[in-house]
């Protein structure tokens, strides 16, 4: 098939080299010069594993195009799709302005029947305006409105579309059904057919349930840490029931990304509009905001009376999931400014997001590596679970720190191992390690009754 995509984001990009993969030719349209010179050069503009070896392959095979004329894209097109961002007002409901551009843009030059087909995450009835908005600039051309959503994880995001579990095709009519069908027929996956509102549903309803999951884990973690009981074990158990799953059940410091925050704001919004205000999704948005302040409350804690002002803290982790150089919404944008108002001095290091971080967080020091943002810190605290944070040489570690205090975001360590290294150490919903004896900074660290008992 000939496929036209506008818009080289992630959806846009990923889904383009993963169609030109499978054997469809794809041109890829994109407003910015830039940008379509950089794909051309064989150079993603966005941080994803394995993007640039299907980037170059498919370009060398003749099946993957990037231009700016979306006229000459369309001419040969059988489905156009719309790959645009939607992104947040300040209300929360989408910002659909980029949708009706490109959507007015493809009515303008269509000059035989296509398919125009979102990938875009949208609000019900944005199908009924796309058609709309097409319709007002190409009279009664013959075209059909399909809404396709993408279901990728950052990071993961060519595998997740190379072995889709399901694919949505929301459509009216035969001939779009037929096309969409085609288009993913070699995927091999499972194939939900149902109309535009359904379909634009579907994407909004999944990923408030996820981000539902994960704040409820944290509230779970969060009522462990009262009671001395461990989290991860609760999630394990509670992952073991085939209706619950263990997908999305790690304890930590809350969603980001480009996803989930600006989805379930949508989703709220959209709610509102529809005369129904949803109860469950406003308060997961809360807990997930929550945890990012008792993340800063345990470093202000392991400091005593002292507080934070003029300790520096090594902050490992930027970036808001590993595989990934994506900032929005990212944890480290609301943790490390509150750390900073307490009087901290961060020093942050990122395998990959540093140069993104830059303009977000611009008043801190960036390190070239963990060793250098850990060299004489007062304290390390772990925001992204990196492959790199997990392997990390825990004496070389405990050797760099100035005080062998461990704030883990992400429970990346076991409790026990972090206490015969001899760290203080503080995750998420599991017990906190104190150190016995032992004086830093003009502080002591002594573990209660409690905890010398469940550790011996």
């Amino acid at each position: 098939m000939n496929i036209c995509i506008v818009g080289t984001g992630y959806v846009g990009l990923v889904s383009g080299v993963c169609f030109s993969e499978v054997g469809h030719n794809v041109t890829c349209v994109d407003q910015d010069d830039k940008k379509i010179a950089q794909l051309i050069a064989g150079r993603s503009p966005i941080y994803e594993p394995g993007i640039e070896e299907l980037l170059v392959r498919n370009q060398n095979n003749e099946r993957l195009r990037f231009t700016t004329n979306l006229e000459g894209a369309m001419e040969k097109a059988d489905i156009v799709i719309i790959a645009v961002g939607t992104p947040a007002e300040s209300d929360g409901s989408a910002n659909l302005s980029f949708i009706e551009s490109v959507a007015r843009e493809i009515g303008h030059h269509l000059t035989s029947y296509k398919l125009v087909v979102t990938k875009s995450t949208v609000p019900v009835g944005t199908g009924q305006k796309i058609k709309s908005w097409i319709q007002e600039q190409c009279g009664k051309m013959a075209f059909d409105v399909a809404s396709n959503p993408e279901f990728l994880r950052e990071g993961s995001a060519i595998y997740d579309t190379m072995h889709m579990e399901r694919a949505v095709l929301g459509v009216e009519s035969e001939k779009a059904k037929e096309l969409l069908i085609e288009l993913h027929q070699p995927f091999d996956t499972r194939l939900v057919i149902t109309d535009l509102a359904t379909a634009e549903m579907s994407k909004y309803a999944a990923n408030a349930f996820l981000a539902t999951k994960i704040s409820f884990i944290n509230e779970v973690a969060n009522v462990c840490e009262q009671l001395d009981a461990d989290v991860t074990k609760v999630a394990e158990v509670m992952g073991l029931d085939p209706r619950i799953g263990s997908a999305f059940l790690g304890a930590g410091i809350g969603y980001g990304g480009s996803c989930f925050p600006k989805d379930t704001q949508a989703f709220i919004q959209m709610g509102q509009s529809a005369g129904y205000a949803l109860k469950i999704v406003p308060e997961v948005e809360k807990v997930n905001f929550e945890q990012r302040k008792r993340l800063v409350m345990k470093a202000k804690q392991a400091f005593g009376l002292e507080g934070l002002r003029g300790k520096r803290i090594a902050v490992l982790g930027l970036a808001f999931k590993p595989n990934t150089d994506d900032m929005r919404a990212a944890p480290a944008r609301d943790i490390i400014p509150m750390l900073t108002s307490l009087g901290a001095d961060v020093r942050a290091y990122d395998p990959i997001a540093m140069q993104a971080a830059i303009s977000y967080l611009p008043h801190i020091t960036f390190a070239s590596s963990w060793q250098e943002a850990t060299r004489d810190a007062d304290a390390v605290i772990i925001l992204t679970d990196w492959n790199e944070f997990k392997e990390l040489n825990l004496q070389e570690l405990k050797n760099q720190l100035a005080s062998p205090i461990v704030i883990d975001g992400r429970n990346l360590f076991e409790p026990q191992l972090m206490k015969s290294h001899g760290f203080y150490y503080d995750s998420v919903g599991r017990i906190k390690i104190e150190i016995e004896g032992e004086s830093y900074e003009g502080t002591s660290y002594r573990g209660s009754r409690l905890h010398r008992q469940k550790l011996s």
